[in-house]
């Protein structure tokens, strides 16, 4: 049985123990005087903070947020200070000044979590349950934090006197060593008269060392060692260009931002923009005048939507900014996120555009963060600890004093709700630019086309029709459907058994291109059976679609298209997603068959049609916000179209025409239907109108994840008061994944609080068996 590692107030105690150390305290000679007496939190540990010496010229580099080497036992241990005591050592008296180890070696010149960021790892720990040290760790790089890359470097040389090659000593140089010459000439011809010896070697052959090194001795050159960016984008035709005039709309949006950057502690700011209103000007303005204040930028963009378009907008719009636009995001090397993080803490680059984890960049004088796509799913982390990282920016701005802009076409209930009752400063922009129409959507009833088909069909007669209609005219269009692979399962027509995953309690997904049977959830494969498992009959039939099958449908019904398929499948490398998006906007593809990963952040003026495959995909699950997430898809799909100078269409297909979450998308009707969405939670209780918090337990045996999670629920519930709605425990709607069966119970409460704090407590003292994981998830999204 262990202890559960849930948060608890940070316990500052001096690193002195025979315990820790495995040595008598007593033996250790007096420090000297001078110094600092700082508290360190050490990596991995659970909320353990240990007091150490920083000595001598080490006090100088030890500051709050500073990355540290310390002594525990007989190991050094990474960790951070958290805290510089008052008065120094001359403060402590003897006995405790003699118990205090110093600290090994300070890593970095500048701290690595600046003192907002410490405040704001306070708060999450508190709010989300989690460790003070966990929160740390996911502030920091994993390669930062562990030391495991360090600054690229290469030898260059540097031409130290003029040189010209028809001069006496040229022309007597040229007799006796060309070799050397030809390095000269190159050097006094290159930018900044320097050159790698990697890039001479690769002209000249990799003899030209010998020259080099000749030539350094005779002065003419000198070889340094040069530190390397390694620039995720170097590669990209990155043209500068300059603000946009601005619509009456975007101009009250910006005065009302550049208001806010200006102010001490502003209102966070909520800006319904409708799809092709401009809204990333506005963002760019606004950052501009942040910049020319002398401070600093975070955007925030959904992992899905950070595309090479969104990057290329900022890097152009700021090219000539000192410093440039660093990018944060998953797909980056080790090296290139080393190389940006590094130029984000130095202050040289004050502009910083990235997903979630973004939200920690340790930038300088912070002067406005934006939340573009407030409402994504995609900002709530699913491990611990489990933050939303719109929230966290909500708190860092009210931290630092800055302006935070959330911009969305569909915001989320919760920042609708906030600027109904005030505390949200709420901006309206709902007309596109140059006075473009939103695209008219249409509503297929898949019912009927299939009564009219015998069968269920793929592709609608009028999505067809519209479709060949867009390659007469060479106009382009996009299909959307939430759903990769080939078929989401295989069904046995005599049994009716499918073939599920082994590890979890879903169906395998079917994938022709290997051939192969994958779980979404864990990633087992297996090959696919020519026969029922169960009966051994051969009539497997595939049901229903995926991305890869609608491929191939089109691929057969518009034999003379372009076709290309964008998923997480197709687009397993990080450049072909660029390349991808590069043929489509040169109009080599003229149909793009994707997942959410087209749905939003694109920019194509030649779309003229956008295609919803199945809308009903994620509407009818167990979930109070699956409408309101189909809802936002299909606006944010819908508004790919009609973008350019050609009016746009949408079709979209379902066998649920009536569903409110179709029929107000379909009217652009967001305030219609939010209206109605916020008069069913309030009624019922569901957030916004309250907080709820999800409490999970998993395990191999589902005995003890069920007791596990019934215990802990028996324990808690005499400490919550009256007014906390508790469920039931009882199995995730998938039941089992990755092998670990899944319980979880959800709690309601006006009041987070009411909830929190008697949580907390249960916690401190809950004995959680060792084979039982037990998660908690505050403001939780996924409720199946």
């Amino acid at each position: 049985m262990i202890r559960s590692p849930f948060f608890r107030p940070p316990v500052y105690a001096p690193a002195t123990s025979d315990d820790l150390f495995g040595g008598s305290a007593g033996d250790a000679a007096p420090p000297a005087i001078d110094g600092k007496v700082v508290s360190v939190m050490l990596d991995n540990a659970n909320d353990q903070a240990y007091d150490y010496l920083a000595p001598g010229a080490m006090a100088d580099l030890a500051h709050l947020g500073s990355r540290v080497m310390v002594p525990l036992r007989n190991r050094n241990l990474r960790g951070t200070i958290v805290e510089v005591r008052e008065g120094g050592v001359a403060a402590l008296d003897d006995k405790v000044r003699r118990a205090l180890k110093p600290i090994t070696r300070v890593i970095d010149e500048r701290p690595s979590l600046p003192p907002d960021l410490l405040k704001l790892a306070s708060w999450m720990a508190d709010y989300y349950i989690a460790s003070m040290a966990s929160v740390m760790q996911t502030m920091l790089p994993s390669n930062i934090r562990d030391e495991k890359t360090k600054e690229k470097t290469r030898l260059t040389a540097v031409m130290k006197k003029p040189w010209k090659a028809d001069s006496d000593e040229g022309l007597a140089l040229r007799k006796r060593a060309p070799k050397q010459v030809a390095v000269l000439t190159k050097l006094a011809k290159a930018p900044g008269h320097k050159i790698a010896l990697a890039d001479l070697a690769s002209d000249l052959g990799n003899d030209v060392r010998t020259s080099v090194r000749s030539l350094e001795s005779k002065g003419w050159l000198e070889v340094v060692t040069e530190q390397v960016e390694r620039d995720p984008f170097a590669n990209a035709d990155i043209v500068g260009d300059s603000a946009l005039e601005l619509t009456g709309d975007q101009q009250t949006a910006v005065t009302a931002i550049h208001t806010a950057i200006d102010a001490d502690a502003p209102k966070p700011i909520l800006l319904l923009g409708v799809t092709g209103s401009g809204k990333t000007e506005v963002y760019l303005q606004s950052i501009q005048h942040a910049i020319d204040q002398g401070k600093g930028a975070i955007v925030l963009v959904p992992e899905i939507a950070l595309t090479p378009q969104t990057v290329e907008r900022f890097k152009s719009r700021f090219s000539q900014q000192a410093g440039g636009v660093a990018v944060l995001h998953s797909h980056l090397s080790d090296g290139e996120r080393f190389d940006e993080w590094q130029r984000i803490r130095s202050g040289r680059a004050r502009i910083v555009v990235g997903a979630r984890s973004a939200v920690f960049a340790p930038v300088p004088d912070l002067g406005i963060i934006v939340v573009d796509e407030e409402h994504e799913n995609s900002y709530k982390q699913d491990n611990p600890p489990r933050y939303q990282a719109r929230d966290v920016a909500v708190v860092r701005a009210k931290i630092c004093g800055c302006a935070v802009v959330l911009g969305s076409a569909t915001p989320s209930l919760e920042s609708w709700e906030n600027v109904r009752k005030g505390k949200y400063e709420g901006l309206r922009m709902m007309t596109r630019i140059d006075d473009r129409q939103l695209p008219l959507i249409r509503v297929v009833d898949m019912k009927i086309e299939a009564t009219k088909r015998k069968d269920v069909t793929i592709l609608s007669e009028p999505l067809r029709q519209a479709m060949e209609k867009r390659l007469e005219r060479g106009e382009q269009t996009i299909l959307f459907l939430n759903r990769r692979g080939f078929s989401p399962s295989l069904q046995c027509l005599a049994c009716g058994a499918t073939c599920e995953c082994k590890h979890c309690s879903i169906a395998l997904t079917f994938h022709k291109s290997a051939d192969r049977l994958i779980c979404h959830m864990c990633g087992y494969e297996q090959v696919a059976p020519t026969r029922c498992p169960e009966c051994r009959e051969p009539g497997i039939k595939f049901n229903g679609f995926g991305t890869q099958r609608v491929e191939e449908v089109i691929s057969k019904v518009f034999p003379k298209a372009s076709v290309e398929r964008i998923d997480a499948d197709a687009m397993r490398r990080k450049e072909r997603l660029v390349e991808a998006l590069n043929r489509f906007k040169t109009g080599k593809t003229q149909i793009v068959i994707g997942t959410q990963m087209i749905a939003k952040g694109l920019h194509f003026p030649n779309v003229t049609l956008v295609g919803i495959l199945n809308a009903d995909i994620g509407l009818h699950i167990p979930d109070f916000r699956a409408g309101e997430r189909v809802f936002q898809l299909l606006t944010q799909v819908a508004g790919r179209a009609g973008r350019g100078d050609l009016s746009g269409e949408v079709i979209v297909q379902t066998f649920s025409p009536h569903s409110p979450s179709i029929q107000f998308a379909r009217q652009h009707d967001f305030d219609g239907y939010s209206s109605q969405e916020l008069e069913f939670r309030q009624a019922f209780g569901y957030p916004p109108y309250a907080r709820m918090v999800g409490i999970m337990t998993r395990s191999t045996k589902e005995n003890m994840a069920e007791f596990t999670l019934q215990n802990l629920i028996a324990t808690l519930k005499p400490k919550l008061p009256q007014n906390v709605m508790i469920g039931e425990p009882l199995p995730a709607a998938i039941a089992r994944v990755k092998g670990q069966f899944r319980y979880h119970v959800f709690l309601r409460a006006t009041n987070p609080n009411h909830i929190l704090k008697p949580l907390r407590e249960t916690l401190a003292s809950f004995t959680v068996p060792d084979d039982v994981y037990l998660g908690v998830d505050v403001d939780c999204y996924q409720v199946t």
